[in-house]
C-alpha cells in the first residue's frame, strides 16, 4: 500500500469579514468622535468670534472719538474763517469809505482850483 500520506493544503490567512453590527458600532465611534471634534471646533471659533467683536467694538468706539474730535476741531476752524471773513469785511468797507472820502475831498479841492 501507499504509505505516503496525502499532502493537507494549508489555508491562506483569511481574514474573518467584520459582521454588520461591528462595522455599525465602528462607524459610530468615529462619527461621535468627529462630533466631538467639530463640538471644540466650533467652541473655539465662538471664542475667537468674541474676541473679535469685542476689539471691534473697541476699535469703532475709538475711531468715533476721533471723529468726534476731527468735527470738533473742524467747526472752530469754520468759526475762527467766518470771524476773519467778517473782519476783512469790515475793514474792506472802512477802507472804502476812506478812499471814497478822499476822493470827495481831492475833488472838492479840484472843483475849488477851478472855480478860483
Amino acid at each position: 500500500m501507499n504509505d505516503k500520506k496525502k499532502s493537507v493544503t494549508k489555508r491562506k490567512g483569511t481574514t474573518q469579514k467584520k459582521s454588520h453590527a461591528a462595522k455599525r458600532k465602528a462607524a459610530s465611534k468615529s462619527r461621535a468622535e468627529l462630533a466631538d471634534v467639530l463640538k471644540k471646533d466650533l467652541e473655539d471659533t465662538k471664542i475667537t468670534l468674541k474676541a473679535l467683536r469685542s476689539s471691534a467694538r473697541d476699535e469703532i468706539a475709538l475711531l468715533k472719538d476721533l471723529l468726534d474730535a476731527a468735527l470738533k476741531r473742524e467747526k472752530e476752524l469754520v468759526k475762527i474763517s467766518e470771524k476773519k471773513a467778517k473782519k476783512m469785511l469790515v475793514a474792506g468797507e472802512r477802507w472804502e469809505k476812506k478812499q471814497i472820502s478822499n476822493l470827495k475831498k481831492a475833488a472838492e479841492k479840484a472843483r475849488a482850483r477851478i472855480k478860483k
